[in-house]
């Protein structure tokens, strides 16, 4: 009898003939070219990971499934899948109109029908999904900030799937893994979610599961977007493939996920549940603190250790896949071995390392132990992580025009040079205007695609172990965010304010920008008539009145070398 979690998924698709006169008719529409996460949702659209959905939500659907985690046919479904775009995209388009979506490249993916076009309650969207409007949750941040004004939704006509170019031996649509498991006899099947690299307690956790289940193991890693700060997916999927053989091969397979995860926690981890059925298992792994973001801006953790499980708890018939809960897993160093932390044998020595330990033995190049991670992960980590010493790094100055931003930047950099070791690059904000903006004015648009600007430019100086040192203005709190997030993903981001007062800096203005700005002939300029938002927590603030420039950049330097950054 054919088993329900191995029959094929519905696809998206049209066929090979139909998908190419669809590319020519498609290059008189209209056409978006999509964001990396769009990107992945359609994917997961067309290739039925999402199922039940045909396309990209229509407002009833995304009003009911933001109220009620229901679609508005009453399917369970807790994330909205919309497609976000701009106000003047948007107002270029009606109703019933066919546009042409496409990848960052221009390539053609598929074809969408615009039903519906609506202007979101963001907060409400924010408070009801992920439990809070909390801008230190990523993707309410992502919601407020990145995302587009006006969402649009209707059915979508798949050409192609977006192509990828890395790992593509692991890359399974859900019915390719529906065909695997059929192909093997595998009627249960447990998955594993992960978007971090695997240590030993996960390789525990993961045979205790599978043992526990009575079934047969899918790693299944996602590889699409996760968390800002997390370690690559490059070498993440090395650090999996460097232990697979650790797993036994007739019962364990891998594949990854290209999903644009949201870190909404307990909805989440429903949101996993139903992906996960839809690829053909039968169960589930939710661990603690399932796809939670960390803490919330009164340092609080956004979601309590076991919500998801409790949620996913309540819906597990109707997802039609069964949970596999599993308590946060510690070594017991008598016994050598791990245990989930409600069954530790009393009196025992329990040994752990949190993931900021272990990123701060990873930064300082000191000892990992074989009893938390294998040697293998540990060495590809070293490769992608080397020791903060070693790595490259911005300096981000911020203040008043006058502030002397760029007076100590300059002397930070002669001093960084004197040092050796690391390339050095000054991004001031006059240099980047006269080479990298010189097209742009001083409107609000207009500085902040200067401030992204450099720090693109930053985070490629960073990612290749440079130091970048940039002294722009950057009044804009949520901008500067933007940058330091560009910049993490390869290094360290050292924010350091420039608090010299409005008045002390008007009284040393050479260029007389502050009198014109008085007398209304400067428009918007920052301090006079255009805000400035006072950075809350940089890593550093220095006074610049009654102290001199050395000193202030020698405040930099022992910033730097407290961190790590520059040897003591």
């Amino acid at each position: 009898m054919q088993q329900p979690n191995l029959a094929p998924v519905p696809e998206l698709y049209v066929s090979y003939e139909s998908a190419q006169k669809l590319k020519v008719e498609a290059a008189d529409l209209t056409s978006w070219d999509l964001t990396p996460r769009q990107i992945c949702d359609l994917e997961l659209l067309m290739n039925g990971g999402f199922n039940p959905l045909k396309g990209f939500m229509a407002e009833a659907d995304y009003d009911s499934v933001v109220e009620t985690m229901r679609l508005a046919d009453g399917s369970l479904w807790p994330m909205p899948i919309t497609l976000d775009v701009n106000e003047k995209f948007a107002d270029g388009l009606e109703i019933g109109q066919d546009i042409a979506l496409r990848d960052q490249e221009g390539v053609i993916l598929a074809t969408m029908t615009v039903t519906d076009r609506w202007t979101p309650n963001k907060a409400r969207e924010a408070e009801k999904v992920f439990g809070a409007d909390d801008l230190a949750h990523p993707a309410v941040n992502y919601l407020h900030h990145t995302a587009g004004k006006i969402y649009l939704g209707g059915p979508v006509t798949g050409i192609q799937q977006p192509v990828h170019y890395d790992f593509r031996g692991r890359r399974d649509t859900p019915n390719e893994l529906r065909a695997l498991f059929r192909k093997l006899g595998w009627r249960r099947v447990v998955a594993f979610q992960t978007r971090n690299p695997l240590h030993r307690a996960h390789q525990e956790l993961t045979f205790r599961a599978a043992k526990e289940a009575q079934a047969n193991l899918l790693i299944h890693p996602v590889v699409g977007m996760t968390k800002p700060g997390d370690v690559d997916h490059f070498t993440r999927v090395r650090c999996y493939e460097a232990v697979l053989d650790k797993y036994p091969s007739s019962t364990t397979t891998m594949s990854l996920l290209n999903l644009a995860m949201r870190m909404a926690g307990p909805r989440e981890a429903v949101w996993h549940g139903l992906i996960r059925k839809n690829h053909g298992c039968t169960h589930f792994i939710v661990g603690r603190d399932h796809a939670g973001p960390g803490k919330n801006s009164a340092g609080q953790d956004f979601y309590g250790p076991y919500d998801a499980q409790e949620l996913f708890k309540q819906y597990q018939d109707e997802i039609g896949i069964e949970m596999v809960d599993f308590k946060h897993m510690v070594y017991v160093q008598e016994k050598a071995q791990y245990y989930p932390i409600s069954e530790v044998p009393e009196g025992s020595t329990v040994l752990d390392i949190s993931g900021t330990e272990l990123r701060r033995r990873l930064a300082e190049g000191l000892e990992i132990p074989e009893w938390f991670s294998f040697p293998e992960v540990v060495r590809e980590l070293r490769r992608t992580r080397p020791p903060r010493s070693k790595q490259g790094f911005t300096v981000f100055f911020t203040g008043f025009s006058g502030s002397g931003k760029s007076t100590i930047a300059n002397a930070l950099m002669v001093k960084l040079m004197e040092m050796g070791g690391r390339p050095v690059t000054l991004l001031d904000g006059d240099i980047v205007r006269k080479n990298l903006s010189s097209e742009l004015g001083f409107s609000k648009e207009h500085r902040d695609l200067n401030i992204r600007r450099i720090g693109y430019v930053a985070s490629e100086i960073t990612k290749n172990g440079g130091i970048a040192i940039c002294a722009p203005i950057a009044p804009y709190a949520t901008t500067r965010r933007a940058v330091r997030e560009d910049v993490e993903q390869f290094g360290a981001f050292i924010e350091v304010h420039v608090s010299t007062s409005i008045e002390e800096c008007e009284r040393r203005d050479r260029k007389g920008l502050y009198k014109l700005a008085r007398e209304g002939k400067i428009k918007e300029f920052t301090g006079i008539s255009d805000p400035y938002d006072v950075p809350e927590n940089p890593e550093l603030r220095v006074e610049t009145e009654n102290v001199d420039v050395d000193n202030c950049a020698h405040q930099v330097i022992l910033k730097l070398e407290s961190l790590g950054l520059i040897a003591g």
